[in-house]
């Protein structure tokens, strides 16, 4: 796969920290934002990304244009609308944003700006995880030089677009990953969860139009406004165009991130690209999509990495990024590891996350530290069953209880094995993951 089929990454180059904006330009950059403010108008980018058939990255992996064509157009909509790119990466074993942001910061910003002028957006947010220091200073570098050379401010590249871009630091909590709640961090409120509707495309920021889209997301949408909708779906293999960040964590000879088609096979990531197993360690499972998707198993490899596919195997593509999951790393420790992070990420809104985290963490606990009962494993499923989807105010509930509900299916032994003690409970999971 050569450079030119890889638009997300080809700036990313081993002889340079990153892409400052000549590096940017010289490749092409900024010829998509050029094109859409001289030649299309706002509905014409949007149709270019519907034709493209871009799908969200963050894990809900929603039709792009189509998330775009819910704000209202029209004499009575109103004038100030916003546009957000979600830089709060914080689920666990993902990592592919922040590589975009520190190596060719300037790509999120011509895709952030395309997509305010799609929406016709007066405002545009970039809300970053804290913890992205070197993130941070690159992006407001990258500020800096777009405003120099007139991409961002009053009347960009001499159209009657204006648009300015501040980035926002994150104070550190997960849920800032979901949508309502980023808005309402933003706001400088408490990051709860609103309900909808009301959408964020109709009422988001401070009760305003916006439209919250993924880093990746975004970095997809120069490329299909310079090289064209037809282009961009020659680049998938599958169903799904394009391509994505794929990654891969754990216990393989190459941890690590690369940009592939989208339909790419699960073993082609993990064996070609990862470079297999670790000596002396066998897969035994693994999450796709980050922490809160459902574990696949060896049988899976197979299986290509597109929305339906996944879904059709059983667990969700999620972020695209694998946890590998190896015959020497106890499932169950696992399991409280992710649920531990969960309980304390919940942000208390909603009962069945309140008070169901923790005590999953409580039985969790218990059962690892010789005190489980086999009833305890029924009660773990009646609580997978309580914060399912739709019985809670957001997804981080039911998110957590894909890996646990997956675990309870395929590795019933090792939680019975705790339970009656007959067998002796692998133990690096702690000091692994």
């Amino acid at each position: 796969m050569d450079a030119a089929a890889k638009p997300l990454t080809r700036n990313i180059l081993p002889d340079r920290d990153y892409a400052t904006l000549a590096d940017y330009e010289r490749s092409g950059g900024y010829q998509g934002l050029r094109r859409a403010v001289s030649e299309l108008s706002p509905q014409a980018v949007q149709q270019q990304v519907s034709d493209a058939g871009l799908r969200g990255r963050g894990g809900a992996g929603f039709a792009t244009g189509l998330k775009w064509s819910f704000v209202p157009t029209g004499e009575d909509a109103p004038k100030i609308r916003f546009m957000i790119a979600n830089a709060d990466e914080m689920e666990p074993g993902t990592f592919k944003d922040r590589l975009l942001m520190e190596k060719d910061p300037h790509q999120l910003l011509e895709g952030l700006i395309i997509a305010g002028y799609a929406i016709q957006a007066t405002q545009a947010y970039i809300f970053l995880r804290g913890e992205y220091h070197l993130a941070a200073r690159r992006l407001n570098q990258a500020l800096l030089e777009a405003r120099a050379g007139g991409y961002l401010g009053r009347h960009i590249l001499g159209s009657n677009f204006s648009l300015d871009i501040h980035l926002h630091a994150g104070a550190g909590r997960y849920i800032c990953g979901e949508e309502t709640a980023l808005i309402n961090a933003l706001e400088g409120k408490r990051a709860n969860p609103r309900a909808k509707p009301p959408f964020p495309q109709v009422s988001g920021l401070w009760g305003k139009p916006t439209v919250v889209n993924n880093v990746e997301t975004l970095c997809n949408i120069p490329h299909i406004l310079h090289y064209g909708s037809a282009w961009y779906q020659s680049l998938g293999r599958g169903a799904d165009k394009g391509t994505k960040l794929f990654g891969a964590s754990g216990r393989v000879r190459r941890p690590g991130v690369w940009e592939l088609p989208m339909g790419t096979p699960v073993r082609e990531i993990l064996e070609d690209h990862a470079g297999g197993m670790i000596p002396g360690y066998a897969l035994r499972g693994f999450l796709p999509g980050g922490a809160s998707t459902d574990f696949l198993l060896p049988e899976h490899l197979d299986v290509v990495m597109d929305y339906d596919a996944v879904s059709k195997a059983g667990s969700r593509l999620g972020t695209g990024t694998m946890i590998v999951l190896d015959d020497k790393t106890c499932p169950v420790r696992m399991v409280l590891n992710l649920q531990q992070f969960f309980a304390g990420e919940s942000c208390g809104w909603c009962t069945p996350c309140r008070d169901g985290l923790p005590w999953v963490v409580v039985l969790l606990q218990a059962i690892i530290g010789g005190q489980g009962r086999s009833e305890d494993l029924d009660t773990l499923t009646d609580l997978v069953r309580m914060m399912a989807p739709g019985n809670t105010f957001c997804a981080l509930a039911p998110g957590a209880m894909e890996p646990l509900q997956s675990a309870l299916k395929f590795f019933r032994a090792d939680f019975e094995a705790y339970i009656t003690g007959k067998t002796p409970p692998l133990e690096q999971a702690d000091e692994y993951y």
